[in-house]
């Protein structure tokens, strides 16, 4: 009788560990789920982007290396995002796209700016088009980033809490990073009103 009592406390105890770390791989097939979505997005946007540097191209020779630094930043960002696909979650994966991504933002905020100034090339189709569906995909691209930094965080809080901690070390789930929104310093200041 108490070899059979001891069989089913062992029972027991495999079958909640089982649990935990059959939770810990749905979590981390989630988010990694939710950064495929995310890449789907950062693709689209990578194509779009030689489109518009091709469209503007004619109107802003003057603008060589502004055209130029797009380009550039436009295939490190694909670069780190091919590496961040392979490994989702992977903080240095993940810090190398942030970094990429934001050095992309800010030659395409001055692209924008440029394309902004001049009357022509802001009223042609073609180049109103493509910036509607960056836009488009900007926004995509947040909202998969959010659901993407949601999984993470549940997976993360999983991992961590006890006795998760421990199925979690035993297995090497191994902690996921987030994926931060590239932040431009204004964007962080407060407007000022004033009603005088």
């Amino acid at each position: 009788m108490p070899f059979i009592v001891l069989l089913v406390i062992i029972a027991v105890i495999a079958f909640y560990f089982t649990g935990i770390y059959n939770k810990l791989v749905a979590l981390r097939n989630l988010f990694m789920n939710s950064y495929a979505q995310i890449d789907v997005q950062l693709k689209r946007r990578y194509d779009l982007i030689p489109n518009l540097v091709e469209s503007t191209k004619g109107y802003l020779a003057h603008e060589r290396n502004t055209l130029e630094a797009v380009i550039k930043a436009r295939n490190s960002a694909f670069d780190a995002s091919k590496l961040a696909a392979s490994n989702p979650g992977n903080a240095s994966a993940m810090t190398n796209l942030t970094q990429a991504e934001g050095v992309l933002s800010s030659v395409m905020g001055k692209l924008l700016a440029v394309v902004e100034s001049y009357p022509d090339l802001k009223a042609n189709q073609t180049i109103s088009q493509l910036m509607e569906e960056l836009t488009s995909t900007e926004n995509k691209i947040s909202f998969a980033r959010q659901a993407y930094n949601d999984f993470v965080a549940e997976y993360n809080t999983k991992r961590e809490i006890f006795p998760n901690n421990i199925v979690a070390s035993f297995f090497n789930f191994d902690p996921a990073k987030l994926l931060e929104a590239v932040e431009k310093p204004e964007e962080r200041v407060a407007p000022k009103v004033s009603f005088t």
